[in-house]
Formats: C-alpha cells, sequence, structure tokens
C-alpha cells in the first residue's frame, strides 16, 4: 500500500480533484527516506490551482509527510501512516489539514476539498481493489480545515 499511495504520477487516474502531477526534483535524506519536491494541479468546474509539496517517503517508519512549498494555501499538512492488518491487509491513516491563502477561493474550492478528502478512502481503496485484486485496507481520513 505504501507504494501505491507513494506514486504520486498515477493521482490524476484516480484521486478526486487532481487534474495532474509532475515530480520536479527526488533525492534522498540522510535518514534514507526519498524526497520529492511535486506539483500537484487540483480543480473542477473551471477552478484549476497548482500547488507545490515536498513529500518525504519514509519507507523505515512507513510513513509519508507532505509539507506545502507554495501555492494557494495559507497551510497545508498531510501525513500517511501504514500499519499491517495481517498478511494481506494493510490499514492506513490519513491526516490532512489546510488553509486556503485568499479568503474567496475558500469559499470556492473549500467545499470541493472538504467533499474530496471525504472520498479519498474510497479512491485508495478502489484503487488497491483494482493494483491488488482485492480490497487490501481500509482508509481512515481525518481532513480539517484551519
Amino acid at each position: 500500500m505504501f507504494d501505491l499511495v507513494a506514486d504520486i504520477e498515477r493521482y490524476p487516474e484516480f484521486v478526486p480533484l487532481c487534474l495532474g502531477s509532475r515530480i520536479r526534483s527526488r533525492t534522498t535524506d540522510t535518514t534514507g527516506a526519498d524526497v520529492l519536491v511535486v506539483d500537484m494541479y487540483v480543480g473542477q468546474l473551471g477552478i484549476r490551482e497548482r500547488f507545490v509539496t515536498r513529500d518525504t517517503l519514509n519507507r523505515s517508519e512507513m510513513t509519508i509527510h507532505i509539507d506545502y512549498l507554495e501555492g494557494p494555501f495559507r497551510a497545508f499538512e498531510n501525513l500517511w501512516s501504514f500499519h499491517e492488518d495481517g498478511p494481506e491487509s494493510c490499514r492506513v491513516e490519513f491526516f490532512a489539514e489546510y488553509e486556503f491563502r485568499n479568503r474567496m477561493l475558500g469559499l470556492l474550492m473549500g467545499s470541493m476539498f472538504e467533499m474530496a478528502y471525504r472520498s479519498i478512502s474510497a479512491a485508495f481503496s478502489a484503487r488497491a481493489d483494482i493494483i491488488y485484486g482485492r480490497p487490501s485496507l481500509g482508509v481512515r481520513v481525518n481532513a480539517r480545515s484551519l
């Protein structure tokens, strides 16, 4: 499941509101984690925004931490945690916190983001079913707007 979530370039195929993604750079930090700088394009109903994140994929701790670098947010942070739930099963926890920089954009896009975060669980579960041929995770989503 870690690999499925780490496959950021495939997000436009199944993640709600994701119109595109591009990895700008890939390095390794002092702990051995992969660090990606990612351009993410999101939108709906004619509204399109780009934001840039630093994604730290720490396979040894089974976490993916996403820090905000630039874009329409004042604050944006995500954390994925993966927990083995049996030989062919994984429990995934997803925490998201965000605040739009522009109040008007927040009003326009905020409800779309709330809806997207609620449907992330279903999107990743469905993707796991396609990739692995069976449902293999339970995603618990905790998202909040500041």
